[in-house]
């Protein structure tokens, strides 16, 4: 039996930079993966516990070199939600297979339906979990128009995803040691909105049997690592921010509780080296590369291949760890989390 939890991230007025593979730093991500979550927890952890707690730790998750085990804990990925005066938005990704009742016919609103990558948790579990898609959903897809009547996905939330936070570049210098000589650059920032409706973000953890035993250390290593912070440009004060460590909501306790599923959606990264064809199935998935920089050298990370958030599979995923370290890197072992952690969803079948 497991237990679950919400624990919210909220950024104040603080700036974030949450970068990607293939991106510079002038871009950045709104919010953080799973794997590089639990890489900033995992090395908060260690410094706060010390060697033989952290090593204690990730000797109880699954990894490709011991495949047993049941992981103490499983993340999501972070995601935003939005506070409004009566409640709060979270939006989840939007699963890559059709809900059920979902027309044959969608040309008239499939590009609309399409830009939506993420969902408000009503709207998700009434389309993934509950009745389904319908005939007003399509229709109010094929004729919204912003600062108009709002129809029910309007007034859900689901055409308001950007307004929860704002991506600017600011201007850097760069001081050369040598020469002096200053070189001007710009990087990508991201604020979630921390006046009308405050914004930030959240991700589910679901604690095993043993993870329970270490969820006061856990949840202390978040707060230290909310004084330090997350993501890049930390030095200059980005990514700080404040935590909620919260019972599951009984909304939420529906939703990873439901029972009717015929498939599992993905609120994390996945990897496993021993997928099989079998398994993948009647999916409906993408993949995302994770790599890197070792943060104690100048060596980068060896470069994976993840199933990305919204990945749809027959079976529910399960992960490993995966160790990364380059070949010239001799210190300890580096290991990225591909442990997954989904929602089980009914989606139509064709």
């Amino acid at each position: 039996m497991s237990v679950w939890k919400l624990v919210k991230l909220n950024f104040g007025r603080n700036l974030a930079h949450f970068g990607e593979v293939g991106i510079g730093l002038e871009e950045t991500s709104d919010r953080v993966r799973s794997d590089s979550l639990f890489s900033a927890w995992v090395s908060i952890y260690a410094r706060l516990f010390r060697k033989q707690a952290v090593e204690e730790l990730l000797q109880l998750f699954p990894t490709d070199k011991q495949p047993q085990g049941i992981p103490p804990f499983r993340i999501s990925s972070t995601f935003i939600y939005r506070e409004m005066e009566n409640d709060t938005i979270y939006y989840l990704p939007r699963p890559l297979k059709f809900p059920i009742n979902y027309p044959d016919d969608d040309l008239a609103f499939f590009k609309a339906y399409k830009k939506l990558n993420y969902l408000p948790l009503e709207i998700w579990q009434r389309w993934y979990q509950g009745t389904g898609f319908t005939t007003d959903d399509a229709q109010e897809l094929e004729n919204y128009t912003p600062g108009k009547l709002k129809g029910r996905l309007a007034t859900a939330g689901v055409f308001d995803y950007s307004k929860a936070c704002k991506i600017e570049q600011l201007p850097k210098i760069a001081i050369d040691r040598n020469t002096r000589a200053t070189n001007i650059y710009h990087t990508g920032f991201v604020q979630f909105d921390w006046e009308k409706n405050p914004a930030g973000l959240y991700f589910l953890l679901e604690l095993s049997l043993q993870g329970e035993k270490l969820a006061d250390k856990l949840e202390a290593a978040l707060h230290l690592l909310g004084e330090e912070g997350i993501g890049g440009e930390r030095s200059s004060g980005s990514g700080r921010f404040e935590i909620k460590w919260l019972e599951l909501p009984e909304h939420w306790q529906n939703v990873v509780n439901f029972h009717a599923g015929n498939h599992h959606t993905l609120m994390s990264l996945f990897w496993d080296l021993t997928i099989t064809t079998e398994f993948l199935k009647n999916a409906s998935y993408e993949i995302q590369e994770r790599g890197g920089w070792i943060a104690e050298s100048q060596l980068r990370r060896q470069m994976v291949r993840m199933f990305s958030e919204g990945s749809v599979f027959s079976a529910p995923p399960q992960g490993k760890l995966v160790d990364v370290k380059p070949q010239e890197f001799n210190k300890h072992s580096i290991y990225r989390s591909g442990i997954s952690l989904s929602l089980p969803i009914q989606v139509q079948e064709k």
